[in-house]
């Protein structure tokens, strides 16, 4: 018999303590990879859709709630603004661009957007069928919302009114599908794009009851927010200040609004972070005192092999390999905890409409997690290793 095959006989000796032991190592170990992979998914999600986005433009409000609702789309915005705001901030020096987004209308789960063709530029998309929009009534389909709904360029959809499924439909003003985009990774992929006109042209046509009412209608068109990137990073310092002195709008600095989200999802990531290296330390401690005692139980059989001519270092091998067997199978069984706890958590969110998370994402700071875990468990089998090397031949003899 190998001496790898005897420590996994030794190991099988206690088939129950051993699995609890795994049990413990593996639980420990995904509670660990489930904060890192989701954590370091969320904030490389939001660190690409907030790219070229310095400031964001909306109703008077909750900031926060205007950053997730207006370029996360996870929320309901606040209200709206004046749609003559994107020209009168666009002509600002200070200003790159001010990209205009309306809400308020979706179609089977997806957000429609009226917005300008610099969005889908912004976020780096491109074509994979069709074109663009060159007018109103026309729409472009992000790769998601086109996988989801399974339209395609020629299709006709129409929009529901509020921002998830079981509104009122625009059944007299269909759009066509005239374009569907790339998978791009981000949240551009899960909208449903059209002309800003087209959102005004629709909601106008339902409700005005004369050319008069239409002209009124007109002239109080409004826009969800403005999306806005800074020409000068001295805007950053003038700009929210001239938007906030407005009584009609407030500006939201993506960077304050996220690091304050950031402290309140820290918190419960933090829990399950401690949680699972609590976890760890109490597998660690239960995996020394299994090999501690499978060691004393077996003193004489230790020194019935020194006697066949097995060395001392032998003898610590085989403590050694239990250890990293143990370690090696909770490992393994850890990391695939983790990713499907993941996985499943981003399948649940999809299906709300949430940020979309998936299991197929690996981290560097897995391999720390890794490190910790088969640390713990050969840290736990010094003593028992110790104990087995300093095993008399005279036990034997004495027994």
């Amino acid at each position: 018999m190998s001496w790898t095959a005897l420590a996994w006989r030794l190991l099988a000796h206690r088939p129950a303590v051993a699995l609890l032991n795994l049990v413990a190592l593996a639980l420990g170990l995904a509670a660990l990879v489930f904060v890192m992979v989701s954590a370091d998914q969320v904030s490389a999600r939001f660190e690409r859709d907030l790219r070229g986005v310095d400031l964001v433009v909306g109703a008077k409000g909750s900031p926060l709630q205007l950053i997730l609702a207006g370029v996360f789309h996870l929320d309901i915005p606040p209200g709206n603004i004046p749609a003559g705001l994107e020209a009168e901030m666009s002509a600002l020096p200070m200003v790159a661009r001010a990209i205009p987004l309306s809400l308020g209308d979706s179609f089977r789960g997806h957000r429609i957007v009226g917005t300008r063709h610099g969005l889908i530029a912004q976020h780096g998309a491109s074509l994979s069928a069709g074109r663009l929009w060159d007018g109103p009534m026309q729409a472009v389909l992000g790769a998601t919302a086109a996988r989801d709904t399974g339209l395609a360029v020629g299709a006709s959809l129409v929009g529901q009114h509020g921002l998830g499924e079981g509104g009122g439909g625009h059944d007299a003003h269909p759009l066509t599908v005239v374009g569907v985009l790339a998978p791009t990774g981000g949240v551009i992929d899960r909208l449903i794009l059209t002309d800003i006109a087209t959102v005004w042209q629709v909601h106008e046509k339902a409700v005005a009851l004369d050319d008069d009412d239409r002209r009124e209608l007109e002239a109080a068109r409004e826009i969800t927010l403005l999306q806005v990137a800074y020409r000068t990073p001295l805007a950053a310092i003038s700009l929210p200040r001239w938007v906030n002195a407005r009584a009609d709008a407030q500006a939201a600095v993506p960077a304050i609004e996220m690091a304050r989200l950031s402290r309140l999802l820290g918190v419960g990531s933090q829990v399950i972070g401690a949680f699972g290296a609590v976890l760890l330390a109490l597998a660690g401690l239960s995996v020394f005192a299994a090999l501690y005692a499978a060691v004393q139980d077996r003193l004489a059989d230790l020194a019935l092999l020194r006697l066949a001519g097995a060395s001392r270092g032998r003898l610590v091998q085989v403590i050694l390999l239990q250890a990293t067997g143990l370690g090696g199978v909770a490992l393994l069984l850890g990391l695939a905890l983790g990713h499907g706890a993941v996985a499943l958590l981003g399948h649940l969110m999809a299906a709300d409409g949430g940020l979309p998370l998936t299991g197929a994402w690996f981290t560097p700071l897995e391999g720390w997690a890794a490190a910790a875990a088969m640390g713990t468990v050969w840290l736990a089998a010094l003593a028992p290793a110790l104990k087995a090397y300093r095993v008399p031949v005279d036990h034997l003899l004495a027994g």
